[in-house]
């Protein structure tokens, strides 16, 4: 029988869009625009120069901090500009531009052709660090500091997350079955690196081909296949560790507080990659969906590509979308302008129609009690958008649990009276980090 959470929703999924469509390798861009901030934590600092000739795979910004994530090169080129351009998730963000000269020219050396097994933990993990490695689902959090935990936060348990809820995204989907050898390499090197024995792979039940070719890569081994009840929010990392291990990760707390590191698809393939090959991050599978776009696809796209490339790789719009998205409709950032480049979180491209949406006037709580129903971190998100909303963030915070909220939007989903509730958590978060900040300063 299939694991399960309390609360969460049930929106249509509509992968069926793209859910049997192989992966397509978009085309060499002739000029990309790398951001320099690309994860959680501190941006890089650009260490190419306008006029520089650079390589596939070289370094052009260092990270400047432990929680940050070098960036590299996506194609290989001349540097012409160093400045802010749009970002999909800061509004604006310094960005390195290379114009391409064609050639696509690795780095000397690369790829590299390495034994895992006979590396020492030590050089496994300073290779993820270098390799620019970072969260791929969405959060982005850099993968060589999840992968540290300190001595007094053992950790017993790995967890693949191939559950992929948001409705459109099937690019997980599509990399569990096609690149099914590399996600179970890069999951061992990561469990050696960890220091465990047992992992875990948490798939939902509306993928039952990705489950049993899993099951079929990883048998005899003491990676164990978990199937998952077909709910949102499924995927979310708390969730993910009460359903497999039966453990809740404390309030405020996170993952490795119950001996537990989750990982995403796409970073595994990433792991395998880096080590093996000595391959950086460069590129990353995307879907590209929704009512609006012509062709939805499953993409393997470069970093700083434009989403208006990857739109015209797709045949385009075949009507004008009302919003488009980056990443899936719940927990995506809406975007203002195709001209913002793909960076190393972009699960997907969402263009979608007017009947794709459901948008009204906001109106007053009406105390339903839905949200509460909903809510898979057991929070009361009506009270936590009413304190938003009236700016009493300093109360949301220390009476009513705000950070706990992984902002799923599953009470956004819920609600009748189309409250921005997501929205308002955000900004209660927003302003009480700002306050930390002034009163540390």
């Amino acid at each position: 029988m299939a694991k399960s959470f309390r609360g969460g929703v049930h929106p249509d999924d509509r992968k069926r869009y793209t859910a049997a469509k192989p992966i397509e390798v978009a085309p060499i861009p002739q000029k990309v625009i790398i951001p320099t901030r690309q994860h959680i934590g501190a941006p890089c600092a650009p260490i190419v120069k306008v006029g520089d000739l650079v390589k596939k795979g070289q370094v052009i910004a260092e990270a400047q901090a432990f929680v940050a994530s070098p960036i590299h090169a996506s194609t290989s080129g001349k540097v012409v500009e160093i400045a802010e351009y749009p970002h999909p998730v800061f509004g604006t963000c310094q960005a390195v531009v290379i114009e391409g000269d064609g050639q696509d020219e690795w780095v000397p050396g690369l790829p590299l052709n390495r034994d895992w097994q006979s590396m020492e933990v030590k050089e496994l993990k300073e290779i993820v660090r270098l390799a620019g490695l970072v969260g791929m689902g969405g959060a982005t959090f850099p993968t060589h500091v999840k992968m540290s935990p300190p001595p007094e936060k053992p950790i017993d348990s790995f967890i693949l997350n191939g559950a992929e809820c948001e409705p459109y995204l099937t690019a997980d989907h599509r990399v569990m079955l096609e690149q099914t050898e590399r996600i179970v390499t890069g999951m061992k090197i990561a469990m050696k690196i960890i220091g465990v024995s047992k992992g875990y792979v948490g798939i939902e039940e509306n993928k039952p081909d990705a489950i049993e070719i899993m099951r079929k890569a990883c048998a005899g081994s003491s990676i164990e296949i978990v199937p998952l009840k077909t709910k949102y929010p499924q995927g979310a990392e708390k969730t993910l560790i009460k359903v497999i291990l039966d453990r809740e990760v404390p309030s405020g707390g996170l993952p490795m507080d119950v001996g537990a590191v989750v990982q995403n698809v796409g970073t595994l393939v990433a792991i395998a990659d880096a080590v093996e090959k000595g391959l950086p991050l460069i590129e990353r599978v995307a879907t590209v969906t929704g009512g609006a776009i012509a062709e939805p696809k499953n993409v393997l796209l470069r970093v700083g590509a434009t989403f208006s490339q990857a739109v015209a790789m797709c045949g385009g719009f075949k009507e004008q979308p009302v919003k488009v998205i980056m990443g899936g409709p719940m927990m995506g950032m809406a975007q203002q302008t195709l001209d913002v480049p793909v960076i190393k979180g972009t699960s997907g491209i969402l263009a979608l129609s007017a009947a794709d949406v459901n948008i009204g006037p906001e109106q007053p709580c009406i105390r339903c009690g839905r949200c509460v129903d909903a809510c898979p971190m057991g929070l009361v998100p009506s009270m936590l958008s009413i304190l938003g909303e009236r700016g009493a963030f300093a109360k949301a915070k220390e009476e009513y649990s705000l950070l706990d909220c992984v902002e799923c939007g599953s009470c956004v989903y819920v609600c009748p009276a189309k409250r921005n509730i997501v929205h308002y958590i955000k900004l209660s978060k927003a302003q009480n980090a700002a306050a930390a900040a002034a009163q540390k300063k």
